[in-house]
């Protein structure tokens, strides 16, 4: 299957975002992701029109700045600061382990 993604400036974007393995951490770090979102939208801004975060998934609404259409690289950011600051190592797979990374997404 082919996907296609439209990236347009200023627009609306609907998220689902999934834990690995429907892990339910999100509600219980809660802060921890409102603080990877906070960290992320200072040197990318947008605005959250709508969110429902629920144990292991969240859906999101974003509003864009207008000529910028570059929502990939914000969840990849706050991704990462989340998964490299959620400090659970109970959390990585172990065949993340050899490369040192996190299986959180």
């Amino acid at each position: 299957m082919k996907y296609r993604r439209f990236y347009i400036g200023g627009g609306y974007y609907f998220f689902t975002v999934v834990t690995q393995n429907r892990r339910p951490i999100l509600i219980e770090n809660i802060e921890l992701l409102r603080e990877s979102f906070r960290h992320v939208m200072v040197t990318y801004p947008f605005k959250i029109e709508a969110a429902v975060i629920l144990s292991d998934h969240l859906h999101m609404i974003w509003k864009l700045p207008e000529h910028d259409s570059k929502y990939s690289i914000r969840w990849r950011l706050i991704k990462s600061n989340f998964s490299q600051n959620i400090g659970l190592s109970e959390w990585i797979l172990p065949s993340r382990k050899k490369r040192n990374r996190r299986g959180v997404w």
